[in-house]
């Protein structure tokens, strides 16, 4: 079996290629542009570096163009719809397991293997590929492959699902201790590369000043565009406080028709409800009616029990067993059953 490893020259997709050489598959590293090749340079040098050092061939590919089309122009343009998109998921099915797998068939790769702590498997009772979480809690990343299909699923390999993050750290230091000597891990999304998110929106979206509204719609201040703000956010509104004795207040809505951020009170980010749109059903059939999972509202959100009433194929209601905190449009909600990652959709409102 022929395989491609996505090597982002970090710490997981370098255990990756070292697991996989060391079980004798035939393996070749990929690295790919996204943004440009000097502001990428250490990253892609550190990744022919393991690449040499464990005698595959290192590819690097170029797609900065078609990434900036499909995933950073979208990812902008959701914030002037007052959401706030994770771009990883889309990244995972447009980018890793569609486009590249695509440009790289002609090499003979059979499959791809990524640096996800996610467990990927096949139910022969089923019939389906499905996902799992990892065996480290604290470090999976299932929660970003919700939107993978079957056919993609078949082609993917995730070797840390079935390892703990320090013993990835030991196992790499130890294989190449000069090479990540003065490494250090970066929790950025990858294509800001350092920028700040704001700095990114600036460049991309125009200014465009609103009202920032009370809860009874009284006009408390004025902003510089909604695309600065998410829910739950206290920082950059500018208001001040009326006394010593008011408690802060958040952004709990953000109205994109009237360009309008809505502010109140930390309990008044608590809901019960939310709707959500395209619907992906990964590791289960798509189910009928109604569905009991636990569900996270984001990455590092705790699971919770909810309710999930199916109100088409892309759509669906959402009602947690207690109000959640700070349930905010353009994120991505996934249900799991234990540790089966049974599918997910984008928050689309709440109620």
């Amino acid at each position: 079996m022929k395989v491609a490893v996505l090597m982002s020259g970090g710490i997981d997709s370098s255990f990756v290629a070292l697991y996989l050489k060391k079980r004798r598959y035939k393996i070749i590293g990929l690295t790919f542009v996204n943004v440009n090749r000097e502001t990428q340079r250490e990253a892609i040098s550190r990744a022919k570096r393991i690449a040499n050092s464990l005698s595959i061939p290192h590819i690097v590919l170029d797609i900065k163009e078609i990434f900036g089309r499909r995933i950073i122009e979208p990812f902008c343009e959701s914030f002037t719809q007052g959401e706030t998109p994770n771009p990883c998921p889309f990244c995972n099915r447009i980018i890793k397991f569609g486009l590249i797998f695509q440009k790289i068939k002609n090499l003979g790769v059979n499959k791809i293997a990524t640096g996800h702590y996610a467990r990927v498997g096949f139910s022969f009772k089923t019939k389906r590929y499905f996902l799992r979480s990892a065996k480290d809690k604290k470090k999976d990343q299932s929660y970003f492959l919700w939107q993978l299909s079957q056919e993609q699923l078949s082609k993917v390999l995730s070797p840390l699902g079935d390892f703990k993050k320090e013993e990835v750290k030991k196992k790499v230091y130890q294989k190449f201790p000069k090479i990540f000597e003065d490494y250090r891990e970066s929790q950025d999304v990858c294509f800001l590369r350092g920028k700040k998110l704001s700095q990114l929106l600036k460049e991309k979206i125009k200014e465009n000043p609103g009202l920032i509204l009370d809860l009874d719609g009284k006009i408390i201040g004025e902003h510089s565009g909604i695309h600065f703000f998410t829910i739950g956010q206290r920082s950059g509104l500018r208001i001040g406080a009326k006394s010593p004795k008011q408690k802060p207040f958040y952004v709990v809505e953000i109205w994109r028709e009237k360009n309008a951020i809505v502010i109140g009170e930390e309990k008044h980010l608590f809901k019960r409800q939310l709707e959500t749109r395209d619907l992906n059903w990964v590791s289960i059939r798509p189910p009928k009616g109604y569905l009991e999972a636990r569900a996270r509202i984001r990455y590092r959100h705790e699971e919770v029990g909810a309710d999930i009433q199916l109100l088409s194929n892309k759509k669906a209601k959402v009602i947690f067993k207690k109000p959640q905190r700070a349930i905010t449009p353009g994120q991505h909600i996934v249900f799991y059953k234990k540790n089966l990652l049974l599918g997910g959709g984008i928050i689309e409102k709440t109620k």
